[in-house]
């Protein structure tokens, strides 16, 4: 029986069920909401249906049909707009009065296109990207950063709750995609921070244990500190946030900067360092593997 904590089961789709959305969706799932869902390779939707149950359907927007609540986590701009736009596209078939969720880091702009298809069908919209990688994703502790009117936000945050640690509703559409912007940008600079401490940390002969017991509980702590330090140090990085879609999020940002006069020097420099890492072959491993650039120059 549903509690007054526990979100009341909805009728969802998931479309795009890769490394974030699969284990969002198989969250769904669990907490008792009624999926269907939809992926681009047929062979991992029926291999999640057969995890989780639920409906597979073919096209996204059989996926949408009936759907209260539509989720996306795809790759890019054009992805989703040909999961929602085009021929079989989710927006065929949303409904008066449904609400789209989308997780994927795009664009702003596709994020303000896609918030005014969806009300000229007399829906809503939440671009709604998250941060915290594929751990964040398989144990429903994601950071979601939502834009979208009051009203469609309040329709899709409790089922949004399931998967995630935090969610916090930043503004109209596409404030989401503007404040995950701001996070690739932080998080940019602290990798190659982190990477030359650590890579400085050995060339010193200090034991990283102590180095990272000593500084981690100050001013030097990060999530990025706590969770690829010690990875890092052991050159490890076949898992986590891949360096190709990282680089994918910096262009976004740097296009927004020139669009708004931002300035950021560091990001450049730093996207920079990503693509030497592509160059060598590294574009599928973790994003902390640019101190491989330090340790291997």
């Amino acid at each position: 029986m549903t509690t007054s904590s526990e979100p009341t089961p909805r009728r969802v789709a998931f479309i795009g069920l890769g490394v974030m959305g699969g284990p969002m969706a198989g969250h769904l799932a669990a907490a008792g909401h009624d999926v269907t869902v939809y992926n681009r390779t047929r062979a991992t939707a029926q291999a999640w249906c057969d995890t989780h149950g639920g409906r597979l359907a073919d096209t996204p927007a059989e996926a949408a049909r009936d759907a209260e609540l539509v989720f996306a986590c795809v790759g890019r701009d054009e992805d989703l707009r040909a999961v929602t736009l085009e021929a079989d596209g989710a927006f065929e078939t949303l409904g008066s009065g449904a609400v789209f969720v989308d997780h994927t880091t795009v664009s702003a702009e596709i994020a303000r296109e896609l918030a005014d298809a969806a009300r000229s069908r007399g829906a809503g919209f939440v671009d709604a990207p998250v941060s915290g990688g594929q751990a964040g994703a398989e144990n429903g502790r994601l950071a979601v950063m939502a834009g979208g009117s009051e009203a469609d936000f309040a329709a899709a945050e409790p089922v949004i709750q399931v998967y995630s640690a935090r969610v916090v509703h930043i503004g109209e559409a596409g404030a989401g995609q503007l404040t995950k912007m701001v996070n690739q940008i932080c998080i940019a600079g602290l990798v190659q921070a982190l990477s030359e401490g650590v890579d400085f940390a050995g060339r010193a002969g200090l034991d990283i244990e102590r180095v990272l017991e000593a500084i981690g509980g100050g001013a030097a702590q990060s999530w990025q500190m706590d969770n690829r330090a010690r990875t890092m140090a052991e050159g490890e990085f076949d898992f986590g946030f891949a360096v190709d879609w990282m680089r994918k999020d910096l262009e976004i940002c740097m296009a927004e900067a020139r669009r708004n006069g931002a300035t950021l020097p560091v990001t450049a420099l730093v996207d920079q360092f990503y693509g030497q890492v592509q160059a060598r072959g590294g574009g599928r491993n973790d994003t902390s593997s640019l101190i491989r650039l330090l340790s291997q120059p």
